[in-house]
């Protein structure tokens, strides 16, 4: 068998997403997943340039082309080439799977789990709100679920300033201070009105310095939380010391880590509790195996990332893991919009908390490339961060 071309699929239904067919000589596809939000052209030119390595080789291989993709260029790394090689990977497990006639998850060594725990997103303008969305979503069986009063930094958002022109992101002001003492108000607001049972977890979206961040695990013990999320950018990554020293609040790192290396201190010193990277962002199926393995020997466990920054297809690689890895913790889980399910069909089913992995050969989707042309790919920013003063916000 023969790999014959390699599809870059742009669309936008509902929001962006970069697609890619493995396609080969005796009539067996494959598909993946590349979107990085915000860099999707990127992604689609790496990709398109690594589709023409790949033409004639045996797909089957796909360790060896998993290695070949990542050395092929001496300026290898980085998280564009990571979603590129995620994309292609995920689309390999696909066609493996079709032709063992099995679901990837079984060609993995199969099901350790019968279900995989999700987590779903609360939110709220206060309190009051986050509580409602909270038994919202505990109404749809959900038994973790992320708790946030407004956007990425809630009061600390002091105002948005629109963009100048349509090239340029619009630009929110963020203030740590309002942001860290109101959350921790929100908690033990929570915890009052929900008890003890229902798991809640926070994200900071990297939002805070290493000091802010010691302080809000410190303030936010008494409420027990599932896992603080992301409370420092990876930029920062042996600042988690201080973090963990501080409290015993359980932390979760890895939403943008895109690489083994960057993974591993976070691991080796024990200073996370739950990895959050993508399956898709750090180099599809093949490489998350290992980084979970590797993961696996220090105690931690896994909490892919799952937010509606990736779509259906990557969802379910994510979910196939899910079902075999040993230190599987939860998965971060959202709805997409109906057209991105239309484009993309045969989603992982989603019950009672709970979801389930294709029983389809391979990945168990598809892409209609023709409903995909009627969503022509929209160019979007995320937004620019600054402190009130307009100084540049690390986040």
């Amino acid at each position: 068998m023969k790999i014959t071309e390699v599809r870059v699929i742009l669309t936008c239904p509902g929001r962006n997403y970069v697609l890619v067919k493995v396609m080969t000589d005796e009539g067996v596809y494959g598909v993946g997943d590349g979107t990085l939000n915000g860099s999707e052209l990127a992604v689609a030119e790496a990709i398109e340039h690594c589709s023409h390595l790949l033409i004639g080789m045996d797909p089957q291989r796909i360790e060896d082309i998993w290695y070949f993709l990542y050395h092929h260029t001496y300026w290898r790394g980085g998280p564009v080439y990571a979603a590129a090689i995620g994309a292609i990977d995920i689309a390999l497990w696909d066609i493996k799977g079709k032709l063992a006639n099995m679901p990837v998850y079984q060609l993995l060594g199969g099901a350790a789990r019968d279900k995989v725990l999700c987590y779903g997103h609360a939110g709220g303008r206060t309190p009051e709100e986050v509580e409602e969305s909270v038994r919202h979503l505990q109404a749809k069986g959900y038994r973790v679920i992320r708790a946030q009063i407004g956007g990425y930094g809630g009061s600390g958002m002091v105002r948005t300033q629109p963009p100048p022109r349509a090239s340029i992101p619009p630009t929110q002001y963020f203030e740590p201070t309002p942001y860290m003492l109101e959350h921790v108000k929100l908690f033990e607001y929570l915890r009052k009105q929900l008890g003890d049972t229902v798991e809640l977890c926070h994200d900071v979206h990297e939002q805070l310095t290493p000091i802010q961040a010691a302080w809000l695990a410190k303030q936010l013990e008494p409420y027990r939380l599932f896992f603080l999320e992301d409370p420092l950018p990876p930029e920062q990554i042996g600042s988690f010391a201080l973090v963990r020293q501080a409290s015993t609040t359980p932390l979760a790192m890895g939403e943008i880590v895109h690489n083994r290396y960057d993974a591993l201190p976070l691991l080796q010193n024990r200073w996370i509790d739950y990895l959050r990277c993508a399956p898709m962002h750090i180099g599809g199926i093949t490489e998350m195996r290992k980084v979970a393995a590797v993961a696996e020997t220090y105690g931690v466990q896994m909490a892919f990332h799952g937010a509606a920054d990736l779509g259906p297809i990557a969802q379910a690689a994510a979910v196939h893991l899910d079902m075999v890895i040993p230190n599987f913790g939860v998965q971060e889980w959202v709805t997409f919009p109906q057209e991105a399910y239309e484009v993309m069909p045969g989603a992982c089913e989603f019950r009672d908390g709970y979801a389930y992995p294709p029983e389809r050969p391979g990945i168990g989707l598809d892409i209609n490339e023709e409903l995909a042309a009627k969503y022509p790919y929209q160019r979007a920013w995320m937004p620019l961060v600054r402190r009130e003063d307009g100084t540049m916000h690390r986040y």
